[in-house]
């Protein structure tokens, strides 16, 4: 095992939808000329030893190399996709991120597999707010997800009601990504033009500093 690997734990990439606020295949959108599912991957890649990708539309990913797999149960949003992924990862957990994610901070993920002894979910929290796709998940949620489905409830943060969750605070997060650049993701064009903005000024004012 390469020692820069984290042991026991997959990458999952999650590929949704039709990008309906997008108005077009949002993984497939590049940042610098880099589709945005494969500055995910690029990340995940040096961290982990194996990684999946659950998507419906697998034709469109082959790209990546990477084995690809379809929901085992369709239409229940990200929750169908941790179910799905899983089921077939070849570890004991996953770390389930979504594909819009273009700043990943691989320490800060690194972190959160640190701290997963003895539980079975680990989750950012912001501002009462679940990160539910920068999570790691166990196959321990297998039954929990189950009895949500036979239920009709899908919304993925009901499952930490039932099985043990390492919530991740603000200040923890903040140690590796001050920024909390992490969780920014892409639903609208307009949010894209932002992001791309925001690193050229980040560029020009690295310049300036250098300069000075």
């Amino acid at each position: 095992m390469d020692d820069r690997f984290i042991n026991g734990v997959s990458g999952v990439i999650l590929v949704g939808g039709k990008s309906r606020r997008y108005g077009q295949n949002k993984a497939l959108v590049t940042i610098n000329g880099v589709p945005l599912i494969k500055r995910v991957l690029g990340v995940l890649e040096n961290l982990f030893p194996s990684i999946i990708l659950v998507t419906n539309t697998p034709d469109i990913y082959s790209f990546l190399n990477l084995p690809m797999f379809e929901d085992k149960i369709k239409g229940l949003g990200p929750l169908g996709g941790i179910f799905t992924g899983l089921n077939v990862i070849s570890e004991k957990a996953g770390f389930f991120v979504a594909c819009d994610m273009p700043f990943l901070n691989p320490d800060l993920i690194r972190y959160q597999a640190t701290v997963q002894e003895g539980y079975d979910v680990v989750v950012p929290t912001l501002s009462g707010q679940f990160e539910a796709l920068h999570a790691l998940y166990t196959q321990n949620c297998l039954p929990g997800i189950e009895q949500m489905i036979h239920a009709g409830v899908y919304q993925t943060i009901q499952l930490y009601r039932s099985v043990s969750v390492r919530y991740v605070e603000e200040r923890e997060i903040r140690r590796f990504d001050p920024e909390l650049k992490s969780f920014s993701n892409i639903n609208k064009p307009e949010e894209l033009a932002m992001l791309q903005l925001n690193r050229q000024k980040d560029r020009a004012s690295k310049i300036l500093l250098l300069e000075q």
